[in-house]
């Protein structure tokens, strides 16, 4: 840890020295609706705060030094929402990623997305795989966008390319382990995230990285995302901090 200080966009001092960090934060961005709605505003003024957040967030997370941050910002079973709002959803994705792109580049972000890519329209789809493509070589920071992602989804997709393997002979079941179901997910060579952090008082994962939870730490706050702040996650980060992660072993077993 250094001893420089940890200020705000605007200017706020936050700590003297910046939270120690873990390698991989992924976060559920929940409570855009609603926050949204409490206010007498439609839901797709929240869902544009909470991509002013996300913004924020993003340069405070390359700011300090992460190596990966995963945002879960579309899921499979949000195809059932309003067609009004999932076509304001897909809206504001295209206009991130237009305001994004040059600052990615910049600050030598790797942008990766996750989930049924093919389910999203042409002219979003086409757009974020062209970033994905000019960002592949960045090496600063990988941000991951879950975009139609499901977890169970994954798995399911994951079991369906290993069966394949074994009709064609090419796979001896009992060779089936863990590091093979993780060579078939969508990003097998992102680590699994140490943290996740879920606004909007649900405590829940939502069928978010489910294989890759397996022991992540997990952060619960009420407030809605586009309350979020970079204070909200210099503190989740210090709770992480004094958790002990074991992994299954005994705390015996960690310190030798």
């Amino acid at each position: 840890m250094t001893d420089r200080k940890v200020i705000t966009e605007e200017g706020q001092v936050i700590s003297k020295s910046p939270p120690p960090l873990p390698s991989h934060i992924a976060m559920i961005m929940d409570g855009n609706g609603r926050w949204a709605e409490d206010r007498g505003a439609p839901r797709e003024e929240g869902h544009r705060v909470g991509s002013e957040v996300v913004n924020r967030i993003v340069r405070c997370c390359r700011r300090w030094g992460l190596k990966h941050l995963t945002l879960y910002a579309f899921s499979e079973q949000n195809w059932g929402r309003p067609v009004d709002e999932v076509g304001a959803l897909m809206t504001l994705l295209s206009q991130y990623l237009k305001e994004q792109r040059e600052e990615m580049v910049e600050r030598r972000i790797q942008l990766r997305a996750i989930g049924d890519l093919n389910k999203l329209p042409s002219w979003v789809r086409e757009q974020l795989l062209a970033i994905i493509e000019e960002t592949s070589k960045n090496q600063g920071m990988t941000l991951t966008l879950a975009l139609s992602y499901g977890g169970r989804e994954e798995i399911i997709q994951a079991i369906k390319s290993i069966t394949s393997q074994v009709r064609r002979g090419e796979l001896d079941p009992d060779h089936i382990d863990e590091s093979m179901i993780q060579a078939h997910l969508y990003a097998p060579d992102i680590p699994p995230p140490d943290l996740i952090i879920r606004t909007s008082g649900e405590q829940r994962l939502s069928n978010f990285l489910l294989w890759q939870s397996a022991y992540a730490e997990l952060d619960f706050l009420k407030l809605p995302w586009p309350e979020f702040t970079e204070s909200h996650l210099h503190d989740a980060c210090l709770r992480f901090a004094k958790r002990e992660r074991r992994f299954g072993l005994t705390s015996a077993q960690m310190e030798s």
